[in-house]
């Protein structure tokens, strides 16, 4: 009997300890944490663009427009 006992079988249950798991456990709460807070800036700064942007698009919708028809006098014009 004592020639089949195989130590390496226990091992792994006896390195993993409690405190090992709150480590790992503390250090991707921190990942995703940091994550979290980089998408959150991310999309605070898209706002702020799009806000911009929006801006941009109204004042250029306000102004007036210079349009100048090109094809009257162009052979290829309106026959």
């Amino acid at each position: 009997m004592l020639l089949n006992y195989n130590p390496f079988i226990l091992l792994p249950v006896a390195l993993i300890e409690q405190s090992d798991i709150v480590t790992l456990l503390i250090i991707v709460v921190v990942f995703f944490s940091i994550l979290l807070i980089l998408g959150i800036r991310k999309s605070y700064k898209l706002k702020k663009e799009n806000e911009r942007l929006d801006k941009i698009s109204e004042e250029l919708a306000k102004q007036e427009e210079k349009y100048k028809d090109f094809t009257e006098g162009h052979m290829y014009g309106d026959n």
